[in-house]
C-alpha cells in the first residue's frame, strides 16, 4: 500500500510524521506523495482540508485519515500518543471507508469565457469587496429571493460544524446528501425581504446566486482559500457528485465528535 503524510508544519507535527513515516515503510508500505492510498494528516482540521485540496484529484483512489496535534478537530480525529496504534492498524488491517458529500461551486464570469469549478469539504461563502452583497437567489431556476446583507455561506455537512454555525446554521449529519445555504447579516425591512432562516437543499436541488451589480467585486472563499472575482455573471452551488472517502478503523460517531467539541468540559 502506498501512502503520503501531510504536517502542519510545527516541531510536534514534523516528529509525529517522521515517525510515522519510518515506521510504516519499516513495515514495507511504500511512501507515494503522488498515488497515495491513504493520506494522513498530522496537525488539525485546517492542515486535513489543506490535504484535501491537494489530493482531491484522487478522491475515487485516496482516502484520509487525521491526527490532530492541537485542539480536537472533526477530521483529525486520532491522537499523538495512539501513533503506534494507527501505525499498526494502517500497517496490518484492512481499513473500511466512510464517505462525506462535498460542494460543488461553479463561478460563472461575464461574457464567453469558461467557468471556474472548485470543490469544498466545509464550504463556501460570498462576500462583497465593495460593500453590501445584492444578488438573486435561484432554486432549482426558480427565483426564491433578492438577498442584501454581508453575504452568504454555502456548507456541507460536515463543515456544518464550521463557519455555517457561527453564522446560526443548522448541524447536518453527514450521511445526508445535501448542502445549507446560511445568510450572514441580511437586511430586513419594509423594503427588503429575505426569508431569515437557513436552508437545507437536497442533492437533487441546486442554488444559484445572481448578482445585480455585475461591475462589482466578489471575495469567495472555498475552504481556507479566498480569491477576489470580479465580472461575475452567476455562482453555482450544488452537492458534488464526488465524496471524500474517509479511513476508518474505529468508530468515530459525529453526535459524539459535535459533544465533545462544543459541550464536554474535557480538554485534550
Amino acid at each position: 500500500m502506498r501512502f503520503a503524510i501531510t504536517s502542519k508544519g510545527d516541531h510536534k507535527s514534523d516528529v509525529l510524521k517522521s515517525r510515522m513515516k519510518q515506521y510504516l515503510k519499516d513495515f514495507s508500505l511504500e511512501y507515494d506523495e503522488e498515488t497515495p492510498d491513504i493520506v494522513i494528516s498530522i496537525g488539525g482540521d485546517g492542515t486535513f482540508l489543506e490535504a484535501f485540496h491537494n489530493y482531491q484529484h484522487r478522491l475515487n483512489e485516496t482516502a484520509f485519515v487525521g491526527m490532530h496535534t492541537g485542539h480536537l478537530g472533526f477530521y483529525a480525529d486520532w491522537l499523538p500518543h495512539e501513533v503506534e496504534k494507527l501505525i499498526i492498524e494502517i500497517a496490518k488491517k484492512p481499513f473500511e471507508t466512510v464517505e462525506y458529500p462535498l460542494l460543488d461551486i461553479k463561478i460563472h464570469p461575464n461574457g464567453n469565457a469558461q467557468p471556474q469549478q472548485f470543490l469544498a469539504l466545509n464550504e463556501a461563502s460570498v462576500k462583497s469587496a465593495d460593500g453590501t452583497v445584492v444578488v438573486d437567489v435561484l432554486i432549482k431556476g426558480e427565483h426564491f429571493e433578492r438577498f442584501r446583507g454581508d453575504g452568504l455561506c454555502m456548507s456541507t455537512p460536515s463543515g456544518s460544524t464550521a463557519y455555517n454555525k457561527a453564522l446560526g446554521g443548522a448541524i447536518i449529519h453527514p450521511s445526508l446528501d445535501a448542502f445549507q445555504l446560511t445568510e450572514m447579516a441580511s437586511i430586513n425591512n419594509r423594503v427588503f425581504r429575505t426569508v431569515g432562516s437557513p436552508l437545507i437543499l437536497p442533492k437533487h436541488h441546486d442554488c444559484e446566486l445572481k448578482p445585480l451589480h455585475r461591475d462589482r467585486s466578489f471575495l469567495i472563499t472555498i475552504d481556507h482559500h479566498t480569491g477576489e472575482y470580479e465580472e461575475v455573471e452567476s455562482i453555482e452551488c450544488k452537492v458534488s457528485d464526488k465524496k471524500i472517502r474517509f479511513a476508518r478503523f474505529r468508530a468515530f460517531p459525529f453526535w459524539k465528535r459535535v459533544h465533545d467539541s462544543f459541550i464536554s468540559d474535557e480538554r485534550e
